[in-house]
């Protein structure tokens, strides 16, 4: 599957920070390798839209938005409507752009905030307002449009450093370069996850090699069945804690069938999820 660069694969060309445009799909995608090099704001209008990354995956149909850090994510597309219909308006921005607002705003960016790369926020009317504002920018001059992009991404941001405080700001500086964090933050994250060793490895930032090596120098053994143990005791903790079915259950830990599922619970138990859940 080849990378999709974001923002530059969809400029014509280059342009200054912060920067939009207005994103429509005709076609599904599933698990699309993103590098996104620049911060950005999703604001889903229409369809739904997945992302997995380093340190969380979320779902969200256009009731939400996205604020995504810069890096490295795995995106789908679902298109809704009778219509079938995918949109989205896309607000790159760069670290240097946080910088210069929290230095304007004297906000203090706190060095110990949590490691969040994605957050999905709620639209309001005053947010949906502003997303409406951001769309007719398109109508004017190039010059005007760029000014006024400058103004409206610094009345997003005192908008939403009010709504949400400003912890959300320190964690998009965050520095992620530490190789070892950045790989256990994606294993934790996405163990209950339908993803393959290539989709983690990429989140990861490794080769598929590199990272089978640092699982297992970590884990003390494969990841496939690191995996499968883990997906195997949520289950068993879905049939005993929530009552919920063998067949309810076994697509949601990872298995095409109710027999495959079966097996493996009982070789990993020693019983069936029936037996189990009776006991």
């Amino acid at each position: 599957m080849n990378i999709v660069n974001l923002p530059y694969d969809l400029l014509s060309e280059e342009s200054s920070s912060p920067l939009i445009l207005d994103y429509r799909a005709e076609k599904e995608s599933s698990k699309q390798q993103v590098n996104l090099s620049m911060n950005t704001f999703s604001f889903l209008l229409e369809g739904h839209k997945e992302v997995y990354a380093d340190t969380s995956s979320v779902s969200i149909d256009n009731s939400h938005f996205l604020l995504m850090k810069s890096g490295k994510c795995l995106m789908t597309e679902k298109l809704t409507g009778q219509e079938n219909n995918y949109r989205s308006i896309l607000l790159f921005f760069s670290d240097q752009d946080i910088f210069d607002f929290a230095r304007k705003h004297e906000v203090n960016l706190q060095k110990k905030a949590s490691r969040k790369t994605i957050h999905a926020i709620p639209y309001d009317k005053f947010l949906r307002s502003m997303v409406e504002g951001l769309i007719n920018l398109k109508d004017l001059s190039e010059g005007t449009r760029k000014k006024l992009l400058r103004v409206k991404f610094e009345e997003l941001m005192i908008y939403l450093s009010d709504l949400l405080g400003t912890e959300f700001l320190s964690s998009l500086m965050m520095d992620l370069d530490d190789h070892t964090h950045r790989f256990l933050d994606v294993v934790e994250t996405n163990k209950l996850n339908k993803l393959s060793l290539n989709e983690l490895a990429f989140l990861s930032n490794m080769s598929l090699s590199s990272f089978k090596r640092n699982f297992e120098k970590h884990f003390n053994e494969s990841p496939s069945k690191w995996f499968q143990d883990q997906r195997l005791e949520y289950s068993a903790f879905l049939l005993k804690n929530r009552s919920q079915r063998p067949s309810d259950i076994f697509k949601e830990v990872g298995y095409d069938t109710l027999s495959n599922f079966i097996q493996a619970f009982k070789q990993k138990f020693g019983i069936t999820p029936k037996q189990y859940q009776l006991n």
